[in-house]
């Protein structure tokens, strides 16, 4: 019975030939995983070859899921119950609209072979909210095409590829009747076609299985830096259209266990007397700690101003980023709010009630303000900071209307030389009432990693390019500082110094691991006596640090909201950040990796730098405490954004 069923059903044709189709996207995109994996293999450095069946498994599922997305429409139009299918006119119909929606998807695959070591994921849907503000998209395209043009090479031979291969591909003449046997086998097959379609979106046939998400490319390595050899990035985009970030976590019921453990609510002692200092804030783009000599025993550095004045300064040994993009600079330093997945920026809850330290000086009479030398609107900034709190926003366009554009300051893609612009910068705080709260973003130490034609030979380029161009903004900065200590307000006046994120592409293995890719130094620095900011800590220090932190050196009395610790105040230090779908915990001389639900590593960071002695079970005691603290921070992240309680009631 069974045989006969099956020979009723026995497919026409284009079942076959859709069959193959398809099969032909399967190999296009495992061509593109090893194109990632070739020209990323840096950053997969901990993998090891009997990885490789269980990434390839995975690969395939998660390809699947991609492929039937992408292709659902070529799917659907070939499986329709109608011979008309068979005709040449629809067929190049069909051929064209293949074409299209594979090519995006192969697009998509390579881009991201580039653009991964800047963010160190898959890219998701929010590439779209945090671009959507430039004015120099075109350009900055066009800029990327060239300097990238072996990926644009890849494209065109992937896709000519595709095209040769399709048309191998022969779709033979039906030559079955049109009859009652054949509209009802087609109407058959057709919900056949489907189910298995269902099934392989949502990535598995049992009824307790979940649509697949990004998280599932977990059960699939042993590293969680090799997710992203699983994971395409068609299905990270189609993924995320709709996502909502977070979920409400339940690991403790009881609250006061929860508190006891991580309390964001900070409490300070109210009868202090606040100590109104100017705050200037400098964030430099791509610093990361590996091109500053002070951090690497003057080994290797290009960053001779900075070195100096750390050696004036309060300088923290351990201290990181809580965010991979620029656009998570400002939520972590100025609300105190790391990037734990999508930047905070990008999600649904950034219109939660928030209280940000320019709007807590505020209250205090600070003036604020903040510079950018890119476009105005560039990155989202002009906007975020308004929400914020920061009155005065001062972008290229502000700065166009004081003096003339040319070509010796007008910068590279991304805005005014930084030399320029820090002596812009030190101009408009000369006229700024004291106390003020301000920050600038530097711009040159990025790609495509241009310099002033002046400037063409004098700084050491290194084994990267963005290395003299970090020397450049170096340079700018000395400049400012030397302007700057000339001015009444310098000595009452609290400097903090940071980078957004480290540089793209690591060259010194140590900063090639989980928490290398994170490092960036935290640098304060004072003449002011009285605040005594000196010395080489050895304290774990994060971004969001920087809020509480400067909080205390005030002497601020009220009660406030900061995912973040005073630094100077709080012993046995946690710090936490997010990698490759892993919660990152650092805590005195260990790390821990905490994938939601349980520990997937140990590491004696400090010892163990490049992190490959994995200590799991180890040390039960240290692991638990850790992995609470992960689960109390995580639960309080979470459920206090999503129900809009990031203020002190």
């Amino acid at each position: 019975m069974l045989k006969k069923i099956l020979n009723y059903l026995n497919p026409e044709p284009i079942y076959k030939v859709l069959i193959f189709r398809l099969l032909l996207v399967y190999l296009i995109f495992m061509l593109s995983r090893i194109i990632f994996y070739v020209f990323n293999q840096n950053y997969f450095s901990n993998s090891h070859l009997n990885s490789l069946p269980n990434i390839f498994i995975g690969g395939l599922v998660f390809d699947t899921v991609a492929i039937l997305y992408t292709n659902s429409l070529v799917i659907i139009l070939s499986i329709l119950p109608f011979q008309f299918r068979y005709k040449n006119e629809y067929q190049i119909f069909l051929k064209y609209l293949f074409f299209i929606c594979n090519g995006i998807a192969l697009s998509a695959n390579l881009m991201d072979v580039t653009y991964f070591p800047f963010t160190l994921s898959r890219t998701t849907f929010s590439v779209f909210s945090q671009f959507s503000n430039e004015s120099n998209l075109v350009p900055l395209f066009l800029k990327f095409f060239v300097d990238y043009w072996y990926m644009v090479l890849f494209s065109v031979l992937l896709m000519w590829l595709m095209v040769f291969l399709y048309k191998k591909i022969k779709l033979p003449t039906l030559d079955e009747k049109p009859s009652i046997k054949y509209y009802l086998k087609a109407l058959l097959l057709f919900p056949i076609v489907c189910a298995i379609f269902v099934i392989g979106a949502r990535g598995g046939i049992l009824h307790s299985t979940r649509p697949i998400t990004m998280s599932n490319a977990g059960d699939y390595v042993k590293n969680p830096s090799e997710i992203h050899l699983v994971l395409n990035t068609p299905f990270c985009l189609i993924k995320t259209i709709f996502h909502h970030s977070l979920e409400k976590k339940t690991y403790f019921s009881n609250q006061a266990d929860l508190e006891n453990i991580y309390n964001p609510i900070h409490i300070p002692n109210p009868n202090d007397t606040v100590e109104k200092y100017n705050v200037v804030l400098i964030i430099l783009e791509s610093f990361g700690k590996e091109s500053i000599g002070f951090f690497n025993n003057n080994l290797y550095g290009f960053t001779p101003f900075v070195d100096s004045l750390c050696t004036q300064s309060l300088v923290f040994q351990n201290s990181f980023a809580n965010g991979r993009k620029s656009i998570d600079i400002l939520p972590s330093t100025m609300l105190s709010i790391p990037s734990l997945g999508e930047p905070f920026v990008l999600t649904e809850y950034f219109s939660n009630n928030l209280k940000s330290l320019p709007q807590i000086l505020k209250e205090e009479n600070y003036h604020t303000s903040f510079f950018h030398g890119a476009a105005n609107g560039s990155m989202g900034f002009s906007a975020l900071t308004n929400l914020i709190g920061i009155d005065h926003y001062f972008g290229k366009n502000e700065f166009t209307n004081e003096y003339e554009i040319s070509s010796d300051v007008s910068g590279n893609l991304w805005g005014i030389w930084d030399e320029d612009f820090f002596k812009y910068y030190a101009k408009k705080i000369e006229g700024f009432e004291q106390p003020f709260f301000t920050s600038i973003f530097s711009v040159s130490s990025h790609h495509p990693f241009d310099l002033p034609e002046k400037y063409k030979n004098k700084f050491p380029e290194g084994k990267h390019p963005i290395y003299k161009t970090i020397g450049y903004t170096d340079f700018a900065l000395r400049k400012f500082f030397e302007a700057a200590q000339k001015m009444p307000w310098f000595e009452h006046t609290i400097f903090v110094i940071t980078a957004d994120h480290c540089q793209s592409t690591p060259t010194h293995d140590e900063y090639n691991t989980s928490t290398g890719l994170f490092s960036v130094p935290i640098i304060f620095y004072s003449t002011n006596e009285k605040l005594n900011l000196k010395g080489n800590s050895e304290k774990l220090i994060q971004q969001i640090d920087i809020m509480p932190t400067l909080l205390g050196m005030m002497n601020y009395h009220k009660s406030y909201f900061s995912f973040g610790n005073d630094a100077l105040n709080t012993e046995n230090h946690f710090l936490v950040n997010y990698v490759n779908g892993i919660y990152q915990v650092l805590y005195g001389d260990f790390v821990l990796h905490f994938d939601g639900t349980k520990t997937v590593a140990l590491f004696d960071y400090k010892k163990d730098i490049l992190l490959q002695n994995n200590l799991i079970g180890s040390n039960q005691e240290l692991q638990l405490k850790m992995e609470n603290f992960a689960k109390a921070f995580v639960q309080q992240y979470n459920n206090r954004i999503i129900e809009n309680r990031m203020t002190v009631d």
